[in-house]
C-alpha cells in the first residue's frame, strides 16, 4: 500500500465504527457477526478478521481494508457476477427456509464436517438441497474437516448417487492431502478447490506448484486487498472462484470489486451472503437478483450503525487489536 499509514490510522481511529450483527442461522458457531468499518478518502472499508485469529493474520486483513479505503481500485473488467447460496451445517427439514433469502440461484455451497456431525448428515443435507433445488449446481466446502480417507469416501458417495456436485472445497487440512484427494476424486469426475490452503498459507502458490486444486478461492480481505489477491490469482494460473469471510455489505463490495476485475471468471461467486444476517448494516445491502449482483460501492446505514453498534467493552477489544495490528504492517 503506498499511502503512509500515520495518517491513515488517524482517518480510521477518527470514523472507526464496531458493529455486532446477528445471524439468522449458527453458521460455524457464530451467532453474531462482529466488524470494524471506517471511512476513508475513496469510501468506506471494513476490517473483520474473526475473533479467535491472531494479530499476524489480521494485520493482513486490515492492510487490505486500508487499501480498498484510501486508494483507487483496480479497473473492472464487468459489471456484474453470478453468486451461489451460502447452506451453513443445518438439518436437512431447515434448508428450504435457510435458503429462502438468497432467492433465485443456480448454484448452492452446502457446508459439511461440522464438529460433532456425522458423514451421514453431510450426506443427508447435500442430497436434501439436490431433491429441493434439482437445476442447482453443488458446490461442497469442509473447511479442511475431513481426514483424506473420509473425503475420498464422501466423493465416491456423492459420485455414486449421480448428484451435479461442481467442486469440493479445501476437503482436507494441507496441500499434501489435498493433492492426494484430487488424485482419488478427478477420475470420478469431481474437481478440488482451495480455499485455506491459499489464504492462511505462508506461500499461496504452493497448490498450484503441487497439483493439488483445479481451482483456487480467493478473498480479498484475508489475501491483504484486491490488488495481491489479483496477483496471486494471475500466478497460479488456475480458475477462480471469489468469496467473502461472512461479510457484511461493506466487506462484500470489496469482494465484488476484486469478482469483477479478474480477467477470467468461470465460475458464481460466494459473495451473496448478507442474506444470512438478520439485517444487513446498509440500507440497501448487496444481496442478489435472480442470482446476480451488480457492481457498486455500498455506504453503511446511520441509523443501523447505531442500532448495532456493538457494546462497549467489544468496541475497545477491536480498537485495542487495531493498535496492535496496526503496527505489523
Amino acid at each position: 500500500m503506498n499511502t503512509d499509514f500515520g495518517p491513515a490510522l488517524a482517518t480510521v481511529r477518527e470514523s472507526a465504527r464496531v458493529v455486532s450483527l446477528p445471524m439468522r442461522t449458527a453458521f460455524r458457531g457464530i451467532t453474531t457477526r462482529e466488524a470494524l468499518l471506517f471511512e476513508g478518502p475513496v469510501g468506506w472499508a471494513e476490517w473483520s478478521p474473526f475473533a479467535e485469529y491472531p494479530d499476524a493474520e489480521a494485520s493482513v486483513w486490515l492492510r487490505g481494508a486500508l487499501e480498498y479505503a484510501f486508494e483507487a481500485a483496480p479497473p473492472t473488467v464487468r459489471g456484474s457476477v453470478g453468486v451461489n447460496a451460502t447452506l451453513p451445517a443445518v438439518a436437512p427439514g431447515l434448508i428450504a427456509k435457510t435458503l429462502e433469502p438468497f432467492g433465485i440461484f443456480r448454484t448452492v455451497k452446502v457446508k459439511v464436517a461440522e464438529k460433532g456431525e456425522s458423514l451421514e448428515q453431510d450426506l443427508a443435507r447435500v442430497t436434501e438441497v439436490h431433491r429441493l433445488f434439482p437445476d442447482a449446481r453443488i458446490r461442497i466446502d469442509a473447511n479442511g474437516g475431513y481426514t483424506q480417507e473420509t473425503a475420498i469416501d464422501f466423493a465416491t458417495r456423492l459420485a455414486d448417487l449421480a448428484l451435479p456436485i461442481e467442486y469440493l472445497e479445501q476437503p482436507v487440512a494441507t496441500v499434501a492431502e489435498l493433492r492426494r484427494v484430487r488424485e482419488s476424486v478427478n477420475p470420478l469426475g469431481i474437481l478440488v478447490a482451495a480455499d485455506e490452503s491459499i489464504r492462511k498459507a505462508d506461500d499461496p502458490l504452493e497448490v498450484a506448484r503441487s497439483g493439488a486444486a483445479d481451482l483456487i478461492v480467493v478473498k480479498a480481505a484475508p489475501l491483504g486487498g484486491i490488488r495481491t489477491a489479483l496477483g496471486i490469482t494471475a500466478q497460479t494460473g488456475l480458475p477462480a472462484v471469489v468469496s467473502s469471510a461472512l461479510d457484511t455489505s461493506i466487506g462484500l463490495g470489496m469482494g465484488l470489486h476484486l469478482a469483477t476485475a479478474l480477467l477470467q471468471l468461470d465460475y458464481d461467486c460466494g459473495l451473496g451472503t448478507s442474506a444470512l444476517f438478520e439485517e444487513d448494516i446498509c440500507d440497501e445491502p448487496l444481496l442478489p437478483v435472480n442470482g446476480v449482483l451488480e457492481l457498486r460501492r455500498p455506504t453503511p446505514s446511520v441509523a443501523k450503525l447505531t442500532k448495532y453498534a456493538a457494546n462497549e467493552q467489544r468496541s475497545s477489544w477491536w480498537l485495542d487489536r487495531l493498535e496492535r495490528c496496526a503496527k505489523l504492517l
